[in-house]
Protein backbone atom coordinates (compact mmCIF):
# COMPACT_ATOMS: atom_id res chain seq x y z
CA UNK A 1 0.00 0.00 0.00
CA UNK A 2 1.26 3.44 -0.88
CA UNK A 3 1.32 6.10 1.85
CA UNK A 4 -0.81 8.47 -0.25
CA UNK A 5 -3.66 5.99 -0.13
CA UNK A 6 -4.13 6.19 3.66
CA UNK A 7 -6.40 9.22 3.25
CA UNK A 8 -8.85 6.98 1.37
CA UNK A 9 -8.97 4.27 4.03
CA UNK A 10 -12.13 3.84 6.10
CA UNK A 11 -10.18 4.67 9.25
CA UNK A 12 -10.13 7.99 11.10
CA UNK A 13 -6.56 7.42 12.35
CA UNK A 14 -5.29 6.82 8.81
CA UNK A 15 -7.18 9.83 7.46
CA UNK A 16 -5.80 12.04 10.24
CA UNK A 17 -2.27 10.83 9.57
CA UNK A 18 -2.71 11.78 5.92
CA UNK A 19 -3.09 15.37 7.18
CA UNK A 20 -0.68 15.56 10.15
CA UNK A 21 1.54 12.49 9.74
CA UNK A 22 4.45 14.21 8.01
CA UNK A 23 7.27 14.50 10.53
CA UNK A 24 7.50 18.30 10.62
CA UNK A 25 3.77 19.03 10.78
CA UNK A 26 3.22 18.52 14.51
CA UNK A 27 6.29 20.64 15.31
CA UNK A 28 4.90 23.47 13.18
CA UNK A 29 1.59 23.09 14.99
CA UNK A 30 3.41 23.10 18.35
CA UNK A 31 4.84 26.49 17.42
CA UNK A 32 1.40 27.76 16.38
CA UNK A 33 -0.06 26.65 19.73
CA UNK A 34 2.81 28.45 21.48
CA UNK A 35 1.68 31.67 19.79
CA UNK A 36 4.05 31.77 16.84
CA UNK A 37 2.50 33.18 13.66
CA UNK A 38 5.28 34.17 11.28
CA UNK A 39 7.43 32.13 8.92
CA UNK A 40 10.67 33.14 10.65
CA UNK A 41 9.24 32.19 14.07
CA UNK A 42 8.28 28.74 12.79
CA UNK A 43 11.72 28.34 11.22
CA UNK A 44 13.54 29.41 14.35
CA UNK A 45 11.39 27.25 16.66
CA UNK A 46 11.68 24.07 14.61
CA UNK A 47 15.00 24.35 12.76
CA UNK A 48 13.26 23.14 9.61
CA UNK A 49 14.76 24.09 6.24
CA UNK A 50 13.03 27.10 4.72
CA UNK A 51 11.94 25.30 1.54
CA UNK A 52 10.39 22.43 3.52
CA UNK A 53 8.70 24.85 5.94
CA UNK A 54 7.24 26.78 3.03
CA UNK A 55 5.84 23.55 1.56
CA UNK A 56 4.41 22.36 4.91
CA UNK A 57 2.78 25.72 5.64
CA UNK A 58 1.21 25.71 2.18
CA UNK A 59 -0.13 22.18 2.81
CA UNK A 60 -1.56 23.17 6.20
CA UNK A 61 -3.30 26.17 4.64
CA UNK A 62 -4.69 24.01 1.80
CA UNK A 63 -5.99 21.46 4.32
CA UNK A 64 -7.71 24.15 6.38
CA UNK A 65 -5.49 23.76 9.47
CA UNK A 66 -3.94 27.24 9.22
CA UNK A 67 -5.16 30.49 7.67
CA UNK A 68 -2.67 32.67 5.82
CA UNK A 69 -3.38 36.33 6.57
CA UNK A 70 -1.75 39.74 6.44
CA UNK A 71 -0.22 40.86 9.73
CA UNK A 72 -2.19 43.61 11.47
CA UNK A 73 0.97 45.42 12.55
CA UNK A 74 2.80 45.13 9.23
CA UNK A 75 0.47 44.61 6.25
CA UNK A 76 3.35 43.47 4.01
CA UNK A 77 4.05 40.53 6.35
CA UNK A 78 2.17 37.25 6.30
CA UNK A 79 0.99 35.41 9.39
CA UNK A 80 -0.37 31.92 9.87
CA UNK A 81 -3.23 31.47 12.33
CA UNK A 82 -4.83 28.26 13.55
CA UNK A 83 -8.33 27.67 12.24
CA UNK A 84 -11.00 25.91 14.29
CA UNK A 85 -9.96 22.71 12.50
CA UNK A 86 -6.35 23.38 13.51
CA UNK A 87 -7.21 24.28 17.10
CA UNK A 88 -9.04 20.98 17.42
CA UNK A 89 -5.65 19.24 17.05
CA UNK A 90 -4.57 20.55 20.48
CA UNK A 91 -5.52 17.34 22.35
CA UNK A 92 -3.47 15.33 19.84
CA UNK A 93 -0.42 17.50 20.45
CA UNK A 94 -0.87 17.33 24.23
CA UNK A 95 -1.22 13.53 24.09
CA UNK A 96 2.08 13.30 22.18
CA UNK A 97 3.73 15.64 24.68
CA UNK A 98 2.47 13.65 27.68
CA UNK A 99 3.63 10.37 26.16
CA UNK A 100 7.07 11.89 25.54
CA UNK A 101 7.17 13.28 29.09
CA UNK A 102 6.42 9.81 30.45
CA UNK A 103 8.63 7.67 28.25
CA UNK A 104 11.36 9.85 26.73
CA UNK A 105 12.36 12.42 29.37
CA UNK A 106 15.90 12.69 30.59
CA UNK A 107 16.88 13.28 34.22
CA UNK A 108 16.05 17.00 33.90
CA UNK A 109 12.37 16.10 33.56
CA UNK A 110 9.72 17.36 31.15
CA UNK A 111 10.78 20.38 29.09
CA UNK A 112 7.40 22.12 29.49
CA UNK A 113 4.76 22.58 32.17
CA UNK A 114 1.09 23.20 31.43
CA UNK A 115 -0.72 25.81 33.54
CA UNK A 116 -4.49 26.28 33.45
CA UNK A 117 -5.12 29.96 32.64
CA UNK A 118 -8.38 30.16 34.62
CA UNK A 119 -7.14 28.87 37.98
CA UNK A 120 -3.35 29.15 37.62
CA UNK A 121 -2.73 25.55 38.64
CA UNK A 122 -0.20 23.25 37.00
CA UNK A 123 -2.24 20.70 35.10
CA UNK A 124 -1.97 17.40 33.32
CA UNK A 125 -4.97 17.02 30.99
CA UNK A 126 -6.66 13.64 31.08
CA UNK A 127 -8.99 11.82 28.76
CA UNK A 128 -12.31 11.23 30.52
CA UNK A 129 -15.71 9.85 29.57
CA UNK A 130 -18.00 12.60 28.32
CA UNK A 131 -20.92 10.95 30.16
CA UNK A 132 -19.64 9.91 33.59
CA UNK A 133 -16.27 11.69 33.90
CA UNK A 134 -14.27 8.51 34.59
CA UNK A 135 -10.71 8.17 33.31
CA UNK A 136 -10.48 6.55 29.86
CA UNK A 137 -7.71 4.19 28.89
CA UNK A 138 -7.47 1.56 26.18
CA UNK A 139 -8.98 -1.11 28.45
CA UNK A 140 -11.97 1.06 29.40
CA UNK A 141 -13.15 1.69 25.85
CA UNK A 142 -14.64 -0.60 23.21
CA UNK A 143 -14.21 0.47 19.59
CA UNK A 144 -17.20 -0.58 17.52
CA UNK A 145 -16.72 -0.37 13.76
CA UNK A 146 -19.59 1.32 11.92
CA UNK A 147 -20.96 -0.45 8.89
CA UNK A 148 -21.64 1.64 5.81
CA UNK A 149 -25.25 2.80 5.84
CA UNK A 150 -26.17 1.64 9.35
CA UNK A 151 -24.92 2.21 12.85
CA UNK A 152 -23.58 -0.72 14.80
CA UNK A 153 -25.58 -1.51 17.90
CA UNK A 154 -24.00 -1.40 21.31
CA UNK A 155 -22.91 -4.88 22.43
CA UNK A 156 -24.56 -6.50 25.43
CA UNK A 157 -22.69 -6.27 28.73
CA UNK A 158 -21.41 -9.86 28.47
CA UNK A 159 -20.12 -9.17 24.95
CA UNK A 160 -18.32 -6.02 26.12
CA UNK A 161 -16.47 -7.90 28.85
CA UNK A 162 -15.38 -10.58 26.40
CA UNK A 163 -14.24 -7.99 23.82
CA UNK A 164 -12.23 -6.01 26.41
CA UNK A 165 -10.02 -8.95 27.38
Amino acid sequence: MRWASVRDMNCSVARTLSVVGERWTMLILREAFLGRHRFDEFQQGTGIARNILSSRLRDLVEKGILDRTRADSEPRRVEYRLTKKGSDLYPVLIALMQWGDTWLCDEAGPPMTLVHRNCGATTSPEMVCSQCGEHLGAREVIAIPQRAGNRARRPERTDRKRVAR
